[in-house]
């Protein structure tokens, strides 16, 4: 049985992965400090023998250091990261912590304990602001957001550890992701703002800001086909659902799926709806679709479905 760890695994797709990893028999470790995760994304694996919840922060050396010696694990999972790029801009130090060096304490606490496999959950928003078509190799890689700098900065040190320390890592490249369990984004805005305005729907920027949206269990699957596909030292893969989705468009389906379908939609204005924000990009997604991943759903039909989850299971 392979023992895996899953930082950040009580939040919005680290809770997703931890149901599919419990699903092919391994045993699950999910560590998160619970600053963006919850504890009810996890509740329905609290008797699962398998699985197992700890609470701790990724910047606790010495907590960090005993979780690995303990178990012995075969790979990690790391997804745990401040994935609020506004929070970033707000305080510019939060992404250096909490998505660069937590990475390092990661690497660290692997290569001292011997732990041979990672797969590292990075982001569009290491390119900036690209016209292109993206490719895996593309280029110049220039962050516009504290996010995108330190996810880059993260790339570049696992580059390192695999190449010359023996690791053998993953790194995939996530879109806009939707689907329950979501702890912000534009749906879990627009209907927390519905709740808190029934009339009217606030929408950052004019809402022509448009980008690949996939569904969390299709990104789930590309996880998984991903880190068992691994051959070289270092690998890396872009995931995206097909085609792109306005902030328009995800207004108009939020306010007709909400029970406040006669809600006016109004836009601030301006091509972005803040500071770091990339207003439009586009992947190329031929290297992974070469394994086989193909999501279940378009760009639109994973933001209506997600849309419809959420508003099920609550939010």
């Amino acid at each position: 049985m392979m023992k895996v760890l899953v930082t950040g695994g009580a939040g919005f797709i680290g809770s997703h992965l931890c149901d599919a990893l419990l699903e092919r028999g391994c045993d699950v470790w999910c560590l998160d400090n619970l600053w963006l995760g919850r504890e009810r994304n996890i509740a329905h694996l609290a008797a699962v023998p398998t699985f197992h919840f700890i609470k701790l922060d990724l910047l606790e050396r010495d907590g960090l250091r005993r979780l690995f010696a303990a178990n012995g694990f075969d790979a990690v999972f790391h997804l745990a990261a401040n994935s609020d790029i506004r929070a970033g801009t707000a305080d510019t130090g939060l992404d250096q912590k909490l998505n660069f060096q937590t990475t390092v304490e990661v690497l660290e606490a692997m290569r001292a304990h011997g732990v041979p496999r990672l797969l590292f959950a990075s982001t569009s928003a290491v390119f900036g602001e690209a016209e292109a078509r993206l490719n895996e190799a593309s280029g110049p890689l220039q962050p516009i957001s504290f996010y995108g700098a330190s996810k880059l900065a993260a790339e570049a040190y696992v580059s390192v550890y695999a190449h010359t320390l023996g690791l053998k890592a993953t790194v995939l490249r996530f879109p806009n992701v939707v689907g329950e369990r979501a702890t912000h984004g534009a749906i879990y805005d627009f209907l927390a703002k519905l709740e808190k305005t029934p009339e009217r729907l606030e929408v950052l920027g004019n809402g022509l800001q448009s980008k690949p949206y996939v569904y969390v269990g299709d990104l789930v699957a590309a996880m998984l086909l991903t880190f068992d596909a691994r051959k070289d030292p270092l690998e890396v893969y872009h995931v995206a659902g097909e085609g792109s989705t306005s902030v328009r468009q995800i207004a108009e389906i939020v306010v007709a799926q909400s029970a406040h379908r006669h809600a006016r939609i109004e836009y601030t204005g301006g091509d972005r709806g803040w500071p770091g924000d990339v207003p439009t990009f586009s992947y190329d997604t031929s290297r992974i679709r070469a394994l086989g991943w193909r999501p279940q759903r378009d760009s639109t039909a994973a933001v209506t479905h997600a849309v419809r989850r959420i508003i099920e299971t609550g939010f």
